[in-house]
C-alpha cells in the first residue's frame, strides 16, 4: 500500500511523512529526491515549475510506485502533488494508494517556511502554490494547525476506518 501525503511546500509533508512510516513500520520516500536538478535549480532560483518541469518527475514517481506495489512494499510518500491531474500520474491503483492532505493557511505556512533552513524550495514560491493547489477530493484531510503528534493521531484515527488499509498494519 502507498500512502501519498500532499500539501504546499511548508505544510509538514516529510515531518508528518516521516512519522507515520515510522510508526506504519513502512518505508518512506520523499518526492523532492526524484526531482531533476533542472527542476531543484528552478526552484532554488524562486521559479515556479510549469506542467512541463512536473510530468517527466510525475511520470519517474508513477513508476517507481508501480514497483513498490508490484513488490508489496508498504511507503509513505511526501510529495507536493498540487493539482488534481498530477494526482492521475500517482493514483495507479485506488484501492492501494491512499492520499492524506495536510490543510494549513498561508500565513502559518509562510511562518514555518520562514524558519527553515537548507531547503532548496523559495519561501517566495509558496505563493505560488497557493494558486494553483486543487484541493483533493479523495482525501484524508487534516488540519496542519495541531502537534505532530495530534496531526499523527488524527490521520491513523481516520485510516482505522479504511478496510484496505488494515489488511497492511
Amino acid at each position: 500500500m502507498i500512502i501519498i501525503v500532499l500539501g504546499v511546500s511548508g505544510s509538514g509533508k516529510t515531518t508528518i511523512g516521516e512519522l507515520l512510516a515510522k510508526s506504519l513500520n513502512w518505508d518512506f520516500q520523499d518526492a523532492d529526491s526524484f526531482h531533476p536538478s533542472s527542476n531543484i535549480n528552478k526552484m532554488r532560483q524562486g521559479i515556479p515549475l510549469t506542467d512541463a518541469d512536473r510530468i517527466p518527475w510525475l511520470a519517474t514517481l508513477e513508476i517507481a510506485i508501480r514497483e513498490w506495489l508490484q513488490k508489496k512494499q508498504n511507503v509513505v510518500l511526501a510529495c507536493s502533488a498540487l493539482k488534481a491531474k498530477y494526482r492521475e500520474y500517482l493514483l495507479v491503483d485506488r484501492e492501494l494508494v491512499k492520499l492524506v492532505y495536510l490543510q494549513g493557511n498561508f500565513d502559518v505556512i509562510s511562518q514555518r517556511l520562514s524558519q527553515r533552513k537548507n531547503h532548496f524550495m523559495s519561501e517566495k514560491l509558496l505563493q505560488s502554490q497557493f494558486d494553483v493547489i486543487e484541493e483533493p477530493i479523495d482525501a484524508i484531510k487534516v488540519d496542519i494547525s495541531g502537534s505532530t503528534t495530534e496531526i499523527l493521531e488524527q490521520i491513523l484515527q481516520q485510516f482505522k476506518d479504511i478496510t484496505v488499509f488494515n489488511r497492511f498494519i
